[in-house]
This record gives structure tokens, sequence and C-alpha cells, in this order.
């Protein structure tokens, strides 16, 4: 798959119009403007999106052209506030549906979905759910993983934030507190995660910025090296997965008649 993907934005590089340190690969689809998420899975040449809340409870399988090859109808699940994606080793796709501007939620989902490739028109998927620790307050969460068949979930803060995890199991689930976290610099809500195929990279995304921690130790990431990658380039970037070790597709939403687009980020 990867090779498949590389040859394909080898091309583009070369033909695409670069935006600060991002190459744009494509426009994204005008019917889909507030796309919250983008993930690539094995196996597939499709990049995998969903919209956030109020939005259709959908994935959308890409291609590289920004074009909707596959518009699938998750049938049993509702899009409250959908947020990230994040897949396995096995192709399965899970939806973060952890999404809580209000604050006013206190249950989360998680929703493991196989058999995208061969899926037609519609899907079901199974649930994961969680509550958040005793004690603490109601968190908006943007961003996850998936690592040692733990979900890892980021909050969105502007200074503190918390790191809790979930196991992989259906069912529901208590979530552990892993960290509490204050990111160096300005601008720290984090919009989406990904971590590298062998678990050694993590990225962690916002608009104008991406924070790359290497050289951790189990799930100690933040006191791995961290560091920081600017774009010099800011819109409202939501949605971004490994292409390769050193390559990253970011997707950002359409506003204002700015931004809608697919990118390619060298984190070299």
């Amino acid at each position: 798959m990867l090779q498949i993907h590389q040859l394909i934005i080898f091309f583009l590089f070369f033909t695409s119009c670069d935006t600060g340190e991002l190459t744009v690969i494509a426009d994204l689809p005008n019917d889909l403007k507030e796309i919250s998420a983008t993930e690539t899975l094995p196996n597939s040449n499709l990049i995998w999106v969903i919209e956030d809340a109020g939005n259709k409870n959908n994935i959308y399988g890409l291609n590289t052209k920004g074009k909707i090859i596959k518009d699938i109808d998750v049938n049993n699940a509702s899009n409250i506030d959908w947020e990230d994606l994040t897949s396995d080793s096995f192709g399965n796709l899970y939806i973060g549906d952890f999404g809580n501007n209000s604050k006013n939620r206190d249950d989360f989902t998680i929703y493991k979905i196989a058999n995208t490739n061969t899926a037609e028109n519609k899907i079901t998927a199974e649930r994961i759910n969680f509550i958040l620790p005793k004690d603490m307050k109601s968190k908006d969460f943007e961003a996850f993983f998936l690592l040692n068949n733990h979900f890892y979930i980021f909050s969105k803060e502007n200074k503190s934030s918390v790191l809790i995890k979930v196991p992989n199991k259906i069912g529901k689930h208590t979530a552990e507190l892993v960290i509490d976290f204050n990111l160096d610099g300005k601008h720290h809500k984090i919009t989406s995660a990904d971590v590298s195929d062998d678990g050694k990279t993590i990225i962690l995304l916002n608009h104008d910025k991406l924070w790359k921690i290497t050289d951790f130790k189990d799930d100690a990431f933040f006191k791995g090296t961290i560091e920081e990658l600017p774009f010099e380039h800011d819109s409202q970037k939501e949605g971004v997965c490994f292409l390769s070790k050193t390559e990253v597709y970011i997707t950002d939403e359409k506003n204002k008649g700015e931004g809608g687009n697919l990118y390619l980020f060298n984190m070299n």
C-alpha cells in the first residue's frame, strides 16, 4: 500500500503547489466541509475521512485526487461529535466519537469498523464505550491513536491537557489517567494524532504545527524527545496520519473559502 501511495505522491509533489512547508495534494470534496480526521488502512489505496458533529454518520474513502470512491453509512451509529480516526494492523478502522465542546458529555464511544474494503453502502460497527475516571471533570477530546492494544486519547486544551487510555475491547470501560501534561510554547490544542506502524514515533497536530515525539518508553510519551515542527501556514487542521516514516497526510476544514485540502508534510 505504501509503495503505491509513495509513487503517486512522488509525482504529485512536483506537480502541486506549495503552501508554506505543506504540499497541497488535492482539493477535498465540496460536500465535505468539516472533515475532522484522516487515516489510511493496510491493503487499501484509499484515504479515509469523517466529518464532525452535525454531519452524517458516514465514512468516506477518497483517492489521492480527493474524489469520493466509497461513501459508507455506519448504520448503527450516531455522529454526536466524531473527531478522529485510527486503525490496527488487521485493517479495522476506529472512529473516536468523543468531541465535547460544551463539556457536558459523561459517556464516550469508539466505533470499530471491519471490512471497509469490501463494504458497499452500509456497514455495522461494534462499540467500545468509556467514561472518565472518578473526579475528572468533563473534557473535550479530539485526538487518539491505538498502541499496544490501548487507545491513547488526548484532551484539547489551551494549556494543561490530559492523556487517558482505554483498552481496545468491546464493552464499557472507565478510562485510566496516564498523565497531565503541558506542551511548551503557544497554541497547545491537539486536534488529531497518530503513531507510526513500528510504534516508535507519535505525531500530534495543531492548526499551525506538528509535534513529533520519539525515544519514549512504554506510555511515558512526554518523557521522550519532543520536536516542534511549524508549518508556516495556519488553517483549521483537523486530521493527520502517517504515509511513511517521514511523511504524513494532513487535512483541514473549509473556512471562508480557505482550506479544504489534502496536504503532504515531510518531517525531515
